[in-house]
């Protein structure tokens, strides 16, 4: 019997082998008992499984050094390796065809295993649809759900920054090592990602964003959560892509309708056509997941499920709805206007949308519904 510690070793050796599957890695581990016999095991036992003569080179000498410097990292403050049976590892993206062979996490690993919905989409937004990005968000991270993405620009870093806004927290899923920043324009949402959230990668320390990575990374993105939200995306696109794997693994693909003058709205259009629930507020994302926020564990926030994070009572309700009178507007000026935090007005948005006394409007405004 092999010590945590070598074991260890070896699977962060294992891990490091290119041209081997996350899900043939497992296997092997299965079925020659450990990474350690993986690594003993003689070539002619390893050839029954058809690997590529640059494999079997490298699993002859592996990169021991690599190995200690990815040890090194594991050993700073709030950095974590999880392996599938760890019970950190997050029980939804077990579920998956394949999932990560190992997970490296910086930040809050407890959140992993919240419930979790994806915002994705193009790099290269219109303005409505950052904005949108950020207010579903905002809206959905209010109500206790965990937002995750992949940390790109344009409406993932909305998505981040939308949640963090709205008082929740974050997972950013990276196609590179945990220790590499990509795009380097986001390293101080990454700072702030880590005060709420984690982000998490199943590539090695060190490892350079190539692009090769990225329809990998998706698939975590998608498998972590139970819904898949779709905000601008082309036809040819990694944000399709994502939405593909969501539907291979059995979870909901949300998509937000656009201009059909505007490229990337084509997508999300397709996507529609296809079966996708057609969005246009976090009201559509929350009646299709009632359910699963129903059954789903308290939140990180501390907040009993099913209940917005935050929630107002009937008398700031009141307020709220004088605030709004009934004219339509933002979520900010209902801020100014009530008194009240943002986090706390947008979890009573939710709540009283749900309820029937307003209605969100596509323009980001929010208006009282006439009785």
């Amino acid at each position: 019997m092999h010590n945590r510690e070598e074991q260890l070793r070896h699977e962060l050796a294992l891990n490091r082998i290119e041209g081997l599957s996350a899900s043939l890695k497992s296997m092997l581990c299965h079925r020659l008992g450990s990474a350690v016999a993986v690594f003993n095991a003689p070539s002619s036992k390893l050839q029954r499984y058809g690997l590529s003569r640059a494999v079997m080179e490298a699993l002859q000498s592996p990169d021991w050094q690599a190995v200690e410097r990815d040890l090194a990292w594991s050993r700073q403050n709030d950095h974590h390796i999880l392996g599938i049976q760890d019970p950190a590892y997050p029980a939804l993206l077990k579920e998956i065809a394949d999932p990560p062979f190992l997970l490296f996490v910086r930040g809050n690993t407890g959140i992993l295993d919240c419930l979790q919905v994806s915002i994705v989409g193009t790099r290269k937004p219109t303005a409505s649809g950052r904005q949108i990005a950020r207010r579903l968000a905002t809206d959905l991270a209010a109500y206790g759900l965990v937002i995750t993405s992949g940390l790109a620009t344009g409406i993932d870093s909305m998505s981040h920054q939308g949640a963090l806004e709205g008082g929740g927290w974050t997972v950013a899923v990276l196609g590179n090592g945990a220790d590499v920043i990509y795009p380097r324009s986001n390293a101080r949402l990454v700072e702030k990602i880590l005060e709420r959230g984690a982000v998490i990668t199943e590539y090695s320390p060190g490892t350079p964003p190539r692009k090769q990575n990225f329809p990998a990374r998706n698939r975590i993105i998608s498998g972590l959560s139970v819904g898949t939200i779709v905000v601008e995306a082309a036809i040819r696109s990694g944000s399709l892509i994502t939405a593909r794997t969501a539907v291979e693994q059995g979870r909901d693909v949300f998509a937000v309708p656009g201009s059909t003058l505007n490229p990337v709205a084509h997508g999300c259009h397709w996507l529609i056509k296809q079966g996708a629930r057609l969005t246009e507020s976090a009201t559509d994302i929350l009646e299709e997941l009632s359910f699963e926020i129903r059954r789903a564990e308290p939140v990180a926030t501390g907040q009993n499920a099913g209940e917005p994070a935050g929630a107002g009572s009937k008398a700031e309700e009141s307020v709220l709805l004088e605030a709004m009178g009934f004219e339509s507007m933002t979520v900010d000026e209902l801020v100014r206007t009530s008194g009240l935090t943002a986090a706390e007005v947008s979890s009573m948005l939710l709540n009283m949308e749900l309820s029937g006394l307003i209605e969100s409007q596509l323009d980001g405004t929010y208006t009282r519904v006439a009785t």
